[in-house]
């Protein structure tokens, strides 16, 4: 009797079943689609986030530069890198005006030399003898007689005396006459 009961029972389930999905399609299907393209949507959304802070993780956990490789040396010497040297910008000047020349005229030509052997050589060889600052050159002593007197200088030759003075021959241009100059300055 149980058996004949069981087979009963079982037709009816199993039609039972499919009667009750088919009675749910026709009010929850359209409901699951929309539910299950919600789901979609909000598992797309994770799965985005979820690479990102997969991504995160991964660069957290090696580090942003990744693994590193040692380098081979070659050589026995090091050298200091070179770094960046920014160059000068100032603010403002050090200095607020520039240093005077202390070599002018007047400092480079201290005086005219009036000794016997001076005075030959401004008869004999239309030449100058002046006592120059140490340190003027003969391009500073030229440019200094030719400012002081208004001569032109054809050439100058220089001697530093034992005494520490530097003597300078000055050789005038053929077109003026020491020997007036040298009455102009005063010498003779």
């Amino acid at each position: 009797c149980l058996i004949h009961f069981y087979k009963r029972m079982a037709p009816k389930k199993t039609a039972a079943k499919p009667d009750a999905p088919k009675a749910g399609k026709g009010a929850k299907p359209a409901p699951k689609k929309v539910a299950e393209k919600k789901a979609d949507s909000s598992d797309a959304a994770p799965a985005k986030a979820v690479q990102k802070a997969l991504k995160v993780q991964k660069k957290v956990v090696k580090g942003t530069h990744g693994t590193r490789v040692k380098k081979v040396r070659t050589s026995v010497k090091f050298y200091r890198p070179k770094t960046f040297r920014a160059p000068r910008n100032p603010k403002y000047p050090r200095k607020s005006t520039p240093k005077r020349s202390s070599m002018d005229a007047y400092s480079i030509i201290k005086h005219p030399l009036t000794t016997e052997s001076a005075m030959k050589k401004i008869e004999d060889n239309n030449t100058l003898v002046f006592i120059c600052n140490i340190k003027a050159n003969k391009h500073q002593v030229k440019a200094a007689v030719k400012k002081l007197y208004d001569i032109n200088v054809s050439k100058v030759n220089t001697l530093v005396r034992p005494d520490g003075q530097k003597k300078a021959y000055v050789r005038l241009a053929p077109d003026y006459d020491a020997l007036d100059v040298a009455n102009k300055i005063g010498i003779i």
